[in-house]
């Protein structure tokens, strides 16, 4: 039987051996070369890799990437339905508007932990279909509200579903993809595009022909003359409804081959995996006898396999004993093992608290601060304001393909996307790893710029072309932070990694609706805020250690 170690010995004789031959290959290792994982999970992880690696990215992984792209759509759409019919509400119910973008935040926070930490606990499967259902039920629900209370708490309701769907869904289609198409992780951002600009183009009629007129002072306003946002409601949630019956009912999600190998589950996991192959009409030479082969370290007795050393207790209470363990730290000390590891994992909960200020501070009540302004240049009608949001989506969709394409670059990459940075030791090519940096910094710090230079527009045009570059780049910024996250976590503490990032995120996230409440809208206070946050983001985002590109995701 072959030990952990010689396995690991034979990957890099491969990876040597088809670099030599010129063969463009995925090296299979892990981004982590220090002792931060098992080394047994380790080695199955390397097994699972190889073959969906052998299977490759056939029918099963599409259908799958427009399945999860529901979760991206969903995640944009409902912070951006808040946006658009904020106005409408406030006007109709005369109340804070921030409140309605707190309640649904606090719901953002709630589904992100709760989902994110539970598809570590009862897999992936179950809450992959549910969090559409959430959500477009109380959307649905929202619609008939008669007060801003109601509106407010039902926001926060059918935030608790949003909040799991890019947690949960990035760690799915990361665990069936195989690493040669690790990519499209980033690539279906385009469908966090598509949110955006269904919500705008759908809003758009609906709200400039069924809304009261935005006056100075405020003019009453009934429900009679106000159902617009009503309407949006209804078919944004009967929407989410139809998206879930499709995941549901006519494509079959199986668990997670590595979440089931985590839980100890070799046999449904190779299972998984067959069928999966068969699906595509291709096949697999995965095995169970091939997992088992590293299921034991090598001179482990009986008595410190008994401990857990590396035979996983896999009965119901020794599953939620483990996973219990996220509350006790056990969990969320794994991802601190090591120096480079617990600073990676501090810098991208970093970026994502930022980022969850800078983007709904701005994006939130962008709506409201286009009206404002288009009135002090004369064109500040409901119409111009939401034909001019359906512009920014439009320009946000070629931007989640360009963050595609940038993070497979040999001198962009994740990182580079992300930001640039200096190289690290972590491969034999340390160029391709110093480019990984240049994209998520360089497009972060530009959204920054976009958003001071929106500061000097003075005509409605130029506010709105300033608005168009903020697109363009942030879609792109999203798109790798959304793709690099997930695979720096190991599967069997994916999801609570998933949870912390999105945690911080939605926690500051939380603040924004907090500051517009003190903060005055009409002018460009929050905008400077925003864009120095992304500024910020973009610096941090030089330091980040480890890069995946061009790396199996264990």
């Amino acid at each position: 039987m072959p030990s952990i170690e010689q396995l690991s010995i034979n990957d890099q004789d491969n990876d040597k051996a088809s670099k030599e031959e010129g063969v463009i290959g995925v090296e299979t290792q892990d981004i982590y070369r220090d002792d931060s994982l098992d080394p047994v999970y380790q080695a199955k992880a390397r097994i699972l890799n190889d073959a969906f690696q052998e299977i490759g990215m056939g029918k099963y992984q599409w259908y799958l990437f427009i399945v999860a792209g529901f979760g991206w759509l969903s995640d944009n759409l409902w912070p951006v339905v808040t946006g658009l019919i904020l106005t409408q509400v406030v006007n109709e119910f005369n109340f804070q508007g921030p409140f309605l973008k707190l309640g649904q935040n606090i719901g953002l926070l709630v589904g992100a932990a709760f989902w994110g930490v539970g598809s570590d606990i009862w897999g992936r499967q179950w809450s992959f279909n549910i969090t559409l259902f959430i959500t477009g039920v109380f959307a649905t629900a929202a619609g008939g509200s008669n007060d801003y209370i109601t509106l407010c708490t039902l926001a926060a309701l059918w935030g608790v579903g949003v909040g799991g769907n890019l947690p949960v869904d990035s760690a799915v289609f990361l665990e069936f993809v195989p690493a040669s198409h690790q990519y499209l992780l980033t690539v279906l951002s385009i469908w966090w595009a598509f949110g955006q600009l269904l919500g705008s183009l759908v809003a758009w009629p609906l709200l400039s022909h069924y809304s009261c007129p935005t006056t100075v002072p405020p003019s009453p306003c009934p429900r009679s003359s106000n159902m617009g946002w009503r309407y949006f409601l209804y078919a944004m949630g009967g929407l989410m409804l139809v998206l879930f019956i499709l995941r549901f009912f006519v494509f079959h999600l199986y668990e997670s081959p590595k979440y089931l190998m985590g839980r100890g589950r070799d046999e449904e996991a190779v299972q998984v995996v067959l069928k999966v192959a068969e699906y595509n009409g291709t096949r697999s030479n995965l095995t169970l006898e091939k997992l088992r082969e590293v299921g034991e370290l090598k001179g482990q007795t009986d008595e410190e396999k008994g401990k857990g050393g590396g035979v996983m207790d896999t009965s119901v209470r020794g599953v939620i004993r483990r996973k219990l363990e996220v509350f006790s730290g056990h969990h969320v000390k794994s991802l601190f093992a090591t120096r480079k590891l617990a600073w990676s994992t501090s810098l991208l909960i970093i970026l994502w608290a930022l980022i969850g200020l800078a983007f709904p501070l701005y994006n939130g009540f962008v709506t409201y601060f286009l009206a404002t302004r288009g009135a002090d240049f004369g064109d500040g009608s409901v119409y111009i304001t939401y034909r001019n949001q359906v512009i920014l989506s439009v320009i946000g969709v070629p931007g989640a393909l360009l963050a595609g394409w940038c993070v497979e670059l040999p001198y962009l990459g994740r990182r580079g996307t992300l930001s640039i940075s200096t190289s690290t030791t972590l491969s034999d090519y340390p160029l391709s790893h110093l480019s990984s940096r240049y994209s998520y910094v360089t497009f972060t710090v530009l959204t920054g710029v976009f958003l001071f230079a929106a500061t000097t527009a003075r005509t409605s045009n130029a506010l709105l072309g300033w608005n168009c570059g903020y697109s363009f780049t942030s879609n792109i910024m999203y798109g790798v932070l959304y793709a690099i996250s997930p695979e720096l976590f190991p599967t069997k503490d994916r999801g609570t990694g998933n949870a912390i990032v999105a945690s911080a995120n939605r926690v500051f996230g939380i603040m924004a609706p907090i500051i517009a409440l003190y903060a005055n809208l009409t002018t460009s206070v929050p905008i400077w805020i925003s864009g120095a946050l992304f500024l910020i983001s973009g610096l941090i985002a030089l330091l980040l250690p480890f890069d995946p590109r061009g790396k199996a995701s264990l």
